[in-house]
């Protein structure tokens, strides 16, 4: 009863509190409000530590049950350690000395922690091999000086190694993500935008005028009309159903949050 009892007293307490502090924003409870978001980020940093640790035990499973797509969760691996080392060295000068033998060793490490987790007989074999490349980590970061570690400061955000793997991966990754969003969105409109009573011909002919305002073989033609029909269909009509759903979102956002504070809303504790 207590492990209940508890998580709900704290939610009301704080929830309240922050609720009053909204109303009431005197000097104390400003102060008190900016000590708990600091507590915010404390807590994050526990949360992206346990968001590791599910997406590495979420991986081991699929590489242990040999589920569809397993390999991918190497690449998903690698590519993880790889840039979390990237994001913590950076070098002192213009070479890279032992620097990529390092990686390997680092990445070799938590690949065999990873099939450790996954082997059925052999965990021993691999968390041993684990030691072996950890130890040969640890050497070359101790001996080698052309490089170094960075825990507190920006400076490997800038470095050369992390800046080509966010701008010619991970950005080509978001690019190409999105630019498949674009076959689901036609195939959305298509299916929306079909003229099969009135309410569906009006929308069809508003997408119809605001996307001519961006054709460049059309604007000749029409001109300065098509631009105002368009503005006023984003600016009067858009804008009102826009507002609606704003309000309407804002009215679920406090409605659900007076149920977590009052303890009807139990889903933070694993109930319904």
């Amino acid at each position: 009863m207590m492990k209940q009892q508890i998580p709900r007293l704290i939610v009301l307490v704080f929830g309240s509190f922050l609720l009053f502090q909204f109303f009431v924003p005197h000097e104390s409870s400003e102060w008190i409000y900016e000590f708990l978001l600091d507590w915010n980020i404390i807590i994050g940093v526990f949360a992206l530590a346990v968001g590791i640790w599910s997406l590495f035990n979420v991986h081991v499973e699929k590489i242990k049950i040999r589920k569809f797509g397993w390999k991918y969760s190497y690449v998903t691996v690698i590519g993880f350690v790889g840039m979390v080392t990237f994001g913590l060295t950076a070098q002192n000068g213009q070479e890279w000395g032992w620097f990529f033998p390092f990686l390997a060793a680092v990445v070799l490490t938590v690949l065999m922690i990873v099939q450790a987790g996954a082997s059925k007989g052999n965990a021993l074999l691999f968390l041993g091999a684990a030691a072996f490349f950890a130890l040969a980590a640890a050497v070359i970061a101790w001996l080698d000086t052309t490089w170094s570690f960075y825990f507190q400061t920006a400076v490997p955000l800038q470095s050369f190694m992390f800046r080509r793997m966010f701008d010619n991966v991970l950005v080509s990754l978001h690019a190409t993500m999105f630019s498949l969003l674009a076959f689901f969105i036609a195939s959305a409109a298509y299916r929306a935008f079909r003229a099969r009573n009135v309410m569906a011909s009006l929308l069809l002919i508003a997408a119809l005028v605001v996307m001519s305002r961006f054709n460049p073989y059309l604007e000749p033609i029409f001109g300065e009309q098509v631009s105002r029909l368009s503005n006023w269909l984003m600016n009067v009509p858009n804008l009102a159903a826009q507002r609606a759903v704003i309000m309407g979102v804002g009215l679920g956002m406090v409605a659900t949050a007076l149920k977590v504070v009052l303890g009807i809303e139990r889903n933070y504790m694993g109930k319904g």
